[in-house]
């Protein structure tokens, strides 16, 4: 079984991966990582000091380090930059090629390399200090003997996780082999972390980050903390080993009505059909309450009604309140106006109720196989932001028959529904 932990997506098949920002990437447009040798140029613009850059962009299978080792045989490489661009990928295929790079002395950067034309016949490149390194990347700059991060530049981490069960993290089953294998992988990652001199705080905070919410971008601080960057303050003499810090909210929970159903499932909600989810509320991880959505038949047939309904611990804040809820739906926003958001009689959560419409072309493309997934964002006057990704397991089984539900009440048939279509297992 192959274990990924991947950036954007995890776009590689396999059976461990993560999970990718919000909104969700084009798992398609990405391919496995391929490599180019630059000599540094225009020549005159180096002189006789031009560096060698090795560009390495695009997905990082379990076949890569042998890729990898094949590119460079017989090649001198001495005081050479290997510069990622890069979504992540396989867990063990980015311990061995953080390795090879460090067996070959090599430095490492995130950015881009631009060709240039060359009158002298050889492959010139100008480094471009924007680029993008996600998940199992950060680990793989881990290799270089010397590591920079410019500031163009973004470093995203977050959790491993199981590939076949990554569309829809929270609904998914798991059993204790699975766990097996997940804690395996991340023991290895921590000995090898170790091993490239990098700092332990860059596995806490990839840890923290589930994979129904955004990666986590670290900061300039964190980049040197971890050991990522070692040259981007001189004053940084060595990786240190960061404690573990805390999220930034740690509370209880109090969750919403609980069902022993996951994913999506079709209720009757005052005689009428409704299509639920619940969720976990979280911030990095830390859970701070429980959300539902629940679509139910509209006034006709282009669109259905949406309520949402929120329990969120409140940490310390007692006038604090929802100022936006907003769904993303195949790029397309909707925002929902808020009807109450109010505290508890003990003033310990906050508890808010929100409704809206959302298109039925909108919600019969999350039901069809390999769209993007449902987002639920949320603002409030004190706490951060969240963002959570909804998965759509359920949904497509679900979805034809609250179509026929609102069809028989309405006497009109859903645009979702096409004639004669059998719902899909």
């Amino acid at each position: 079984m192959k274990r990924l932990l991947c950036g954007a997506l995890a776009l590689a098949a396999c059976s461990l991966s993560v999970f990718a920002a919000t909104p969700r990437a084009d798992d398609s447009a990405v391919s496995t990582m391929r490599f180019m040798r630059f000599l540094e140029g225009p020549a005159d613009a180096c002189v006789g000091a031009c560096r060698t850059f090795i560009l390495a962009n695009g997905m990082i299978s379990a076949e890569t380090p042998r890729e990898f080792d094949n590119f460079v045989r017989g090649q001198d490489l001495r005081g050479a930059t290997f510069v990622l661009d890069s979504k992540g990928g396989s867990v063990h295929g980015a311990m061995a090629l953080g390795r090879a790079i460090r067996a070959l002395g090599l430095a490492t950067t995130v950015g881009r390399v631009k060709e240039v034309v060359s009158p002298d016949g050889q492959r010139r490149g100008t480094l471009l200090p924007r680029g993008e390194c996600q998940s199992m990347c950060a680990f793989v700059v881990l290799g270089g003997t010397r590591r920079f991060v410019p500031p163009e530049s973004r470093v995203l981490v977050h959790q491993i996780w199981l590939g076949d069960r990554r569309d829809d993290a929270a609904a998914a089953q798991y059993s204790a082999e699975d766990l097996v294998l997940v804690q395996r992988d991340i023991g290895r990652l921590v000995q090898y972390t170790a091993e490239m001199g990098g700092g332990t705080e860059l596995i806490e905070v990839a840890l923290r980050i589930p994979p129904w919410e955004p990666m986590r971008a670290l900061s300039r601080d964190e980049l040197r903390r971890t050991g990522l960057d070692t040259i981007g303050d001189r004053s940084v003499r060595a990786p240190v080993p960061a404690t573990v810090t805390t999220a930034a909210v740690s509370v209880a929970h109090t969750p919403l009505a609980e069902t022993s159903e996951r994913g999506w499932v079709l209720l009757q909600r005052n005689g009428e059909a409704a299509l639920v989810r619940r969720h976990p509320l979280t911030i990095e991880g830390e859970r701070i309450g429980a959300f539902e959505i629940a679509l139910s038949c509209g006034a006709g047939a282009d669109s259905y009604d949406v309520t949402y309904t929120e329990s969120r611990r409140n940490p310390g804040a007692g006038d604090a309140t929802l100022k936006q809820i907003d769904l993303f739906i195949e790029g397309k926003s909707t925002s929902l106006d808020i009807l109450s958001s109010q505290h508890s009689v003990l003033k310990r959560e906050l508890l808010t109720r929100a409704a809206g419409q959302v298109a039925a072309t909108a919600v019969k493309s999350f039901a069809e196989p390999g769209d993007d997934s449902l987002t639920v964002q949320t603002a409030s006057t004190i706490n951060p932001a969240t963002v959570i990704r909804v998965g759509s397991v359920g949904f497509a089984r679900s979805l034809p028959l609250l179509a026929s539900a609102c069809s028989r009440r309405t006497g009109q048939t859903h645009a979702q529904l096409d004639p004669g279509r059998t719902p899909p297992n």
